[in-house]
């Protein structure tokens, strides 16, 4: 059982247009918190949440047996600049980046090759959404 999710990112996590189904990409996911609750709501879909941190993605995977066990999670070590589908892997809904420096203003170079990454793993029609009271979508 990983760390319980807080209040703040249970408020965006019901903010997002999440159905059943689903492919959602979580970008800086630390421990896992919010993917696995994501991971509760999209049924047969799946999450797919990415961190630079070997340490954060070996915390979330430690605490996510039960959801990579039935194939609605996996945690991928990966910077959102960077980060590709993998060969057959099908694009994802939306996207969702909470205190991600290159999404929030913080790195504005990184920001651009991050968007720019983001926008080739997502649908036509794919979203951005960042955390911003409590959520806000980015144009990419």
């Amino acid at each position: 059982m990983g760390s319980p999710i807080s209040q703040r990112l249970l408020d965006i996590v019901d903010a997002l247009p999440l159905k059943r189904d689903m492919r959602v990409l979580e970008i800086g996911c630390g421990p896992g918190a919010m993917a696995r609750e994501m991971a509760k709501r999209v049924g047969a879909g799946k999450v797919v949440a990415i961190d630079r941190s070997a340490k954060a993605i070996a915390q979330a995977i430690a605490g996510s047996a039960e959801e990579i066990a039935a194939g609605r999670l996996e945690f991928r070590q990966s910077e959102a600049e960077s980060f590709a589908l993998e060969v057959g892997e099908a694009p994802f809904d939306i996207a969702v980046a909470v205190r991600v420096g290159a999404l929030d203003g913080r790195h504005p170079e990184a920001g651009v090759k991050a968007r720019a990454a983001i926008a080739k793993v997502l649908k036509p029609g794919g979203r951005l959404f960042i955390d911003g009271a409590p959520i806000r979508e980015i144009g990419l």
